[in-house]
């Protein structure tokens, strides 16, 4: 039997989800080390406890994170909001090439790809990973719209794109969710994602809410990530900006400890108090983690602890970009 967790809507004629999803991503690439036995265990824990809004993406990997999320599905689908990307190809004999393709034959191609990966006949949400600057967002909509008819897709998503491309692709077809970075230390979606997708009733969903782990308060050096993390050459993790980072969370521990709560909980409590349609994924590999998160389920912040919190992490009071340059120009604004 699995625990009763509270629910928020997948856009407006959505199912309901677990109000905290399950990011995938790194059981299985970016962030160093692996165990897919732990992450596995993750994975059923997760639904155990009610967790029922799994993201994951075709770049993963490349691939293999589709593989392991479809290993830990099997026989439990029907319990599973399942959501995948596609659009970012990379190469997985050179996995740190890029390269972005929304053109429509390339869509139809990836979901075949996805769903003998995932192991089903259908994805429940289905994400554009990044907008391809070389094809009209008309024309990959409108691809992914036919899949939507086709029954291999129930719902349509899009992934860091500005107000006006969600305009251009709702005209097509109902966009059911918008996935973006959104922490206490990234709030460029308040400048107005999150209006726009309550406006037209779409889920806004907010991936690495603890700012790739970050604010849970763990590394005190850059040292602190393995040789193949990508954080080692994000700008957020490097020189000053790491000292200056790690201030912020420092300020983060004194108004959990005040709340009687951990870092990483207050954080997602935070973002879970931003609107009811916003759907924190918090990532993790690990089932200790895992309930953690859920903690912060059963906080709710009071008008004044949310002014302290809004206080100490103004919009662009993290130190350095999201991104590399390179990684910020598919990303828009």
């Amino acid at each position: 039997m699995t625990d009763t967790l509270p629910t928020r809507a997948l856009g407006r004629n959505g199912p309901q989800v677990s109000a905290l999803g399950l990011g995938c991503m790194g059981m299985s690439d970016f962030y160093g080390d692996r165990d897919e036995a732990e992450s596995l265990a993750t994975l059923a824990h997760a639904l155990d406890r009610g967790v029922n809004f799994l993201d994951t993406a075709d770049m993963y990997g490349p691939h293999t994170n589709e593989e392991l999320v479809g290993r830990a599905i099997r026989g439990r689908r029907d319990a599973v909001v399942l959501a995948t990307k596609f659009g970012i190809v990379r190469d997985p004999a050179q996995p740190a090439s890029r390269g972005l393709n929304g053109r429509p034959e390339y869509v139809r191609a990836a979901i075949e790809g996805s769903l003998r990966r995932l192991g089903t006949d259908h994805v429940d949400l289905y994400y554009l990973h990044r907008v391809d600057p070389d094809t009209p967002i008309e024309d990959t909509v409108g691809a992914m719209a036919d899949l939507v008819r086709a029954g291999k897709v129930r719902m349509l998503g899009l992934s860091e794109v500005s107000v006006a491309t969600l305009e251009r692709a709702q005209a097509v077809h109902p966009i059911s969710a918008v996935q973006s970075e959104y922490s206490l230390w990234s709030r460029e979606p308040e400048a107005g994602m999150l209006a726009a997708c309550a406006r037209i009733g779409a889920a806004f969903v907010a991936y690495s809410p603890l700012g790739r782990g970050f604010l849970a308060g763990q590394f005190r050096s850059v040292d602190d990530f393995a040789a193949d993390d990508f954080r080692r050459n994000s700008p957020r993790f490097q020189g000053e900006n790491f000292q200056k980072n790690l201030d912020l969370v420092a300020k983060l521990g004194q108004l959990a400890a005040a709340r009687g709560c951990s870092a990483p909980q207050l954080a997602l409590a935070w973002v879970l108090s931003r609107g009811k349609h916003v759907i924190p994924i918090p990532g993790t590999k690990r089932r200790r983690y895992l309930d953690e998160n859920l903690g912060a389920l059963a906080i709710q912040l009071t008008p004044a602890e949310l002014a302290q919190i809004d206080a100490a992490f103004p919009p662009d009071v993290a130190q350095g970009g999201r991104y590399t340059a390179a990684g910020m120009a598919s990303v828009e604004r």
